[in-house]
């Protein structure tokens, strides 16, 4: 087994292994899980393949004791989809995770299974979270499996359909006008006046380790040869920065020969602050003022993760792309009739990001390329809209 503490990702404290583990203590920056090199590293794939296909069949490189059970709903183990039609048409060799079979639809769950797990392991007794629509969902359903209490902050224009799954949980919502920036105050205000334990993105930091065995199941699945490109849907990015550490991991334990695939963050037009920094140069991004996108998981006009997504891409060699709500649904639609995917409203905009780093180079004839769908298409309904 390996053991793991916490370390910032800035200034690079060392705090180890702590209760209810938040921000950096020292800088206020987000931490990361770092683990041991396991004794038996050499073997421990070959461990993996005999158990059940999920996340937790990864537990040696996750936050969990060999005596600890995780809560569960049965996340992970989603497959990478070939697409034949697609990967002609543009003469790449085109994979697609699909992360809209999960337990809620969304690869949300992989974090929240993750992180609720070890907060209630070291006592947390509420959770609060700012959500833009899939994340509240899912933890909704985890507070419930964990049997804990579960309020939710959302923009009040969220589609009806994902406040009503909320409350089936169990959840308290409450609406908040504007954007996931504002809910984000809101939720941190509730964790100060109730000691609800607050899973913001990266303000705690064991989602990223459930999002990280997203990368760990592509890296199977290809035999772990690593892909040229992983294009990704980048709102809060603990996906992008999950799946980078997830090759980091790899590379470190000798499983890969170093890292040689580049990251591509896609955003909506209407809310690129990740993107802009990263044409700018600028190691931080600054907040994007009227965020507009029909993709609510992309409308996040400030990320507090935006200094290790940054350095993803450009420690990766690649960069990122934005594109707007049409071409989101026209990819979307054109993946659909093509290769038989339908996948939800990011996914189309990763479709779209794809074929725009094609056309400006960034992707040539012959890469191996993964591309992400994080949603199910039942969380949307966009299609006939």
């Amino acid at each position: 087994m390996s053991t793991w503490r916490l370390a910032c990702s800035a200034c690079d404290h060392a705090s180890g292994p702590r209760p209810l583990a938040a921000l950096c203590p020292t800088c206020g920056e987000p931490q990361l899980v770092r683990y041991d090199r396991p004794h038996d590293a050499a073997g421990l794939r070959e461990r993996w393949r005999t158990r059940a296909p999920g996340m937790w069949r990864y537990r040696e490189l996750l936050p969990l004791g060999p005596e600890e059970t995780p809560v569960s709903l049965g996340e992970g183990g989603t497959p990478l989809l070939e697409l034949p039609r697609t990967s002609l048409d543009t003469g790449l060799r085109l994979w697609l995770k699909e992360e809209g079979g999960n337990p809620t639809g969304s690869f949300k769950d992989r974090g929240m299974s993750a992180a609720v797990t070890r907060a209630t392991l070291d006592g947390a007794e509420s959770f609060v979270l700012p959500s833009a629509g899939n994340a509240g969902v899912a933890l909704a359903a985890y507070a419930a499996r964990a049997g804990r209490t579960a309020t939710i902050f959302i923009p009040e224009d969220t589609p009806p359909a994902v406040t009503a799954r909320c409350r089936v949980f169990g959840a308290d919502v409450r609406l908040v006008p504007g954007l996931i920036s504002d809910c984000g105050a809101r939720a941190a205000e509730f964790a100060r006046e109730t000691d609800a334990f607050d899973l913001s993105t990266l303000r705690e930091p064991f989602r990223i380790e459930g999002k990280k065995t997203m990368g760990l199941e592509i890296l199977e699945a290809l035999d772990w040869r690593p892909p040229d490109a992983v294009v990704y849907p980048t709102g809060g990015g603990t996906g992008l920065i999950g799946t980078w550490k997830a090759l980091e991991e790899a590379a470190g334990l000798g499983w890969i020969d170093g890292i040689d695939t580049r990251m591509y963050a896609v955003q909506a037009e209407g809310c690129a602050p990740v993107v802009r920094a990263w044409e700018s140069g600028e190691g931080r991004i600054e907040a994007w003022t009227d965020a507009r996108t029909a993709a609510w998981g992309l409308r996040v006009p400030s990320a507090r993760g935006d200094a290790l997504m940054l350095r993803a891409l450009r420690d990766s060699g690649g960069g990122g792309v934005r594109v707007s709500d049409d071409e989101m649904r026209a990819s979307g639609e054109q993946l659909a009739a093509v290769d038989g995917v339908a996948p939800g409203i990011e996914g189309g905009a990763v479709l779209a990001g794809m074929r725009r780093l094609l056309a400006r180079g960034d992707l040539k004839p012959g890469d191996t390329v993964v591309l992400f769908n994080t949603g199910n298409l039942s969380n949307y309904g966009w299609y006939t809209t």
